[in-house]
């Protein structure tokens, strides 16, 4: 996919997160999630990006 207004980022130390909303697995249930939500807790986020391929 090209998205010509893409932007990469690269976290370093102290940086914060970019807002950004994506799909996650929550209680059996692909559903939307917010960073938004979650200000003011800590949040935890992680990613497999080959875990659903065939490898």
């Amino acid at each position: 996919m090209n998205d010509s207004n893409a932007s990469v980022f690269c976290a370093g130390r102290g940086d914060r997160a970019p807002v950004f909303t994506a799909d996650a697995v929550i209680d059996h249930q692909i559903k939307k999630v917010n960073l938004e939500n979650y200000i003011g807790k800590w949040v935890l986020l992680f990613f497999y990006p080959s875990d659903f391929t065939f490898v």
